[in-house]
């Protein structure tokens, strides 16, 4: 049966789409089954900007996962980012109608579900709900209130808003593509958690992701997210900036980027020089090194700044020494040389390039551990994490794999609808509490379905 706890998560960028098929394997790490690419060309700064061109990326990179692994894809896990997503900090909180009783999971998720009723900005959605402290009656700091006594249930959350439309376009592509749809899941907490460990959590770290298009930032502090923001700038911009500063196109751009490129310039001699092809029988161009590294090294700096803002306006930032782990590099654009130092040098934090090697089995091909992968891998965890709960109940009879979400979904009608008959055989499902991510899951799922 272990055997059957497949997951698949799908990482929809601004420059690529990657989707990766997993499992668990005996020892707790992920064995990676398939993995495949496709460029992304219907997506801009990581939202959806033409439907039709991300649903053919999709099925590319589907397809190619299908055909290394063998089986066939039908649900996954897939990632939402852009620079429409924002974050808010809330407190909120319910009077239980019986204090002699203790705190069970239905009191949280009944305050969770008050959250939600937050009332949004026109457009807005609430993707994320995510306690932090929780407060029982006068008692504060709070980590895990299920089985204590109390009347009054507080807590902190840390919010994530996005705009419903851009949701609704990722839902799209994913169900147009043919795929079910098993969670949403914001990138930035994808990445954490196929790069963090929890001691670097509970110390206090921001985990800044460069992709493509968006840099997103995750803060987290005594082992609980704090803050995540996403910046609408990424790699791509450092390629245009070396397009437009040397005349070239942008597949020669980016090549000198990721061959020659530099954060550091002081690292480059003036007579360190490379030759780039002419077009149609032109002279060829010749660009110093140094030269190069000055365009890029401009744009990371202003990359990192804005990240470091961030940082400083949430109130972690070196002065008062709140993040001792420092900074974790990951995506794609942490490759670039010499950043690491670059970051040291702005922000004055120790910074390390995070890799997602930590959590793949031994013998995992090598090209998975880059920083590149890390959303995947984080997207590909997140699916395995929800398999073992969801099996439970429908192990005996059903293939986990293919029937989960489908079985899940009646289940939730008859509790609906025929609530005042219920058989044994049902008394038994619903007393799996469903988490805040099921329900929003859900709800996406019969908003699609009602907008066809």
């Amino acid at each position: 049966m272990e055997n059957n706890r497949i997951a698949i998560g799908l990482d929809i960028g601004t420059t690529k789409i990657a989707a990766m098929i997993g499992r668990e394997n005996e020892y707790g790490k992920i064995e990676v089954l398939g993995i495949g690419k496709a460029k992304s060309l219907g997506v801009k700064r990581g939202v959806v900007n033409n439907i039709t061109q991300t649903i053919q990326s999709i099925q590319q990179a589907v397809e190619e996962a299908e055909n290394v692994s063998g089986l066939k894809i039908d649900t996954v896990t897939v990632g939402i980012a852009g620079h429409h997503i924002r974050s808010i900090h809330h407190s909120d909180y319910i009077t239980r109608p019986d204090a002699e009783e203790v705190i069970d999971e239905q009191d949280i998720e009944n305050l969770i579900n008050q959250v939600h009723k937050l009332v949004m900005l026109p457009g807005e959605e609430i993707i994320h709900v995510l306690p932090q402290e929780f407060k029982i009656d006068s008692q504060s700091d709070v980590t895990e209130p299920i089985g204590m006594y109390g009347g009054r249930l507080e807590a902190n959350f840390h919010v994530v808003v996005g705009q419903v439309s851009q949701i609704k376009n990722i839902g799209r592509c994913v169900t147009s593509s043919g795929l079910g749809l098993s969670a949403i899941t914001l990138e930035p907490l994808a990445s954490a958690e196929a790069v963090l460990n929890d001691e670097e959590k509970e110390a206090g770290v921001a985990l800044i992701d460069i992709g493509g298009g968006t840099t997103d930032l995750a803060i987290f502090k005594d082992g609980i997210i704090r803050h995540t923001a996403v910046i609408p700038f990424g790699g791509n911009v450092i390629t245009e900036d070396i397009k437009e500063g040397f005349s070239i196109i942008e597949k020669q751009a980016e090549l000198l980027k990721v061959k020659f490129g530099s954060a550091w310039p002081g690292e480059n001699k003036d007579n360190e020089i490379v030759s780039i092809p002419g077009l149609r029988g032109r002279e060829p161009k010749e660009i110093t090194l140094k030269s190069l590294s000055q365009v890029i090294h401009a744009r990371v700096t202003e990359i990192i700044e804005q990240v470091y803002l961030e940082i400083k306006n949430y109130g972690h930032d070196t002065q008062n020494g709140k993040l001792i782990a420092g900074i974790v590099l990951t995506g794609g654009g942490s490759q670039v040389k010499h950043l690491k130092q670059l970051v040291e040098y702005i922000t004055g934090m120790d910074t390390r390039i995070g890799y997602p090697n930590e959590h793949l089995a031994g013998g995992s091909d090598e090209a998975l551990s880059s920083p590149i992968f890390a959303t995947t891998v984080g997207l590909l965890m997140k699916g395995l994490e929800k398999l073992p709960e969801e099996t439970k109940e429908e192990v005996v009879e059903t293939p986990v794999f293919e029937t989960v979400e489908p079985k899940q979904e009646e289940v939730i009608e008859e509790e609906v609808i025929e609530e005042p008959k219920v058989t044994e055989q049902e008394k038994e499902v619903p007393k799996k509490k469903k988490s805040w991510l099921d329900k929003f899951t859900s709800n996406l799922k019969d908003f699609l379905n009602e907008a066809e």
